[in-house]
């Protein structure tokens, strides 16, 4: 089932309510400060909850690394950085 947009499996409680489910992905949300894509909440035998669960995949930069630098963009540059980074030799992958 999908709850709020999260894909949600459960096992083991036939009787959950939505409330609940909403109350789990949020404790995990807090939890990580990440939006939840999939939650397994799970009873377990000795009657506690077990929740497995996936984080939505983040976007980001290219991140370029001239000389010592680490940056998403190169729009802060000087000259002489900007002249580093256009003359150096960009290797191939194989």
């Amino acid at each position: 089932m999908v709850v709020n947009g999260t894909d949600v499996s459960v096992k083991g409680i036939p009787d959950i309510s939505e409330a609940e489910i909403m109350n789990y992905i949020d404790y995990v949300q807090e939890k990580t400060e990440e939006p939840v894509d999939a939650i397994s909440i799970t009873r377990r035998a000795d009657g506690t909850v077990a929740l497995d669960y996936q984080l939505r995949p983040q976007k980001f930069e290219r991140i370029r690394r001239i000389t010592g630098y680490l940056v998403g963009t190169i729009d802060r540059w000087n000259d002489a950085k900007r002249a580093e980074e256009h003359d150096r030799v960009k290797h191939g992958l194989r």
